[in-house]
């Protein structure tokens, strides 16, 4: 398994045009496509990156938010607890599984839509969530 690069950091809120306009009006960042998720938010991009995902909070309806990425509401979103996960590009999906599977360490897999990329997600012992992102291709061949 080899971590190649940091990916992007997720932020959760219930503020999300604050959020964006933060990121684009201070910060420089301008937005970008985003796969179509069952939740509100917006990717912001530096040159052709998205370096933060915004993942918007809908206090009316947080369907389509837990059950996609489960976790926190609206009352969590304060302070640390607005970085949902830090996220790595990796090679090696099946080493990784295989470690996870050894070690009985719990985790979650899932294809991102449209973007050819397989995700597995596991915790820190903080709690802290680490994404860490394949090529579809090597879940294929796995």
């Amino acid at each position: 398994m080899a971590l190649e690069r940091l990916d992007h950091y997720s932020i959760r809120t219930a503020k999300l045009d604050e959020t964006r306009d933060f990121y684009t009006s201070v910060l420089g960042l301008s937005v970008g496509p985003r796969p179509d998720f069952p939740f509100p938010g917006v990717w912001l991009y530096q040159k052709d990156r998205a370096v933060v995902h915004v993942i918007g909070i809908d206090p009316n309806d947080t369907a389509g938010l837990l059950q996609y990425l489960g976790g926190s509401d609206a009352g969590d979103a304060i302070g640390t607890g607005s970085l949902d996960h830090v996220a790595f590009v990796a090679t090696g999906l099946s080493d990784m599984q295989s470690r996870l599977q050894r070690d009985k360490i719990p985790h979650k897999e899932r294809k991102v839509p449209g973007l050819g990329l397989h995700q597995v997600f596991v915790e820190d012992p903080n709690g802290v969530t680490i994404e860490l992102n394949y090529p579809a291709s090597e879940a294929a061949a796995a």
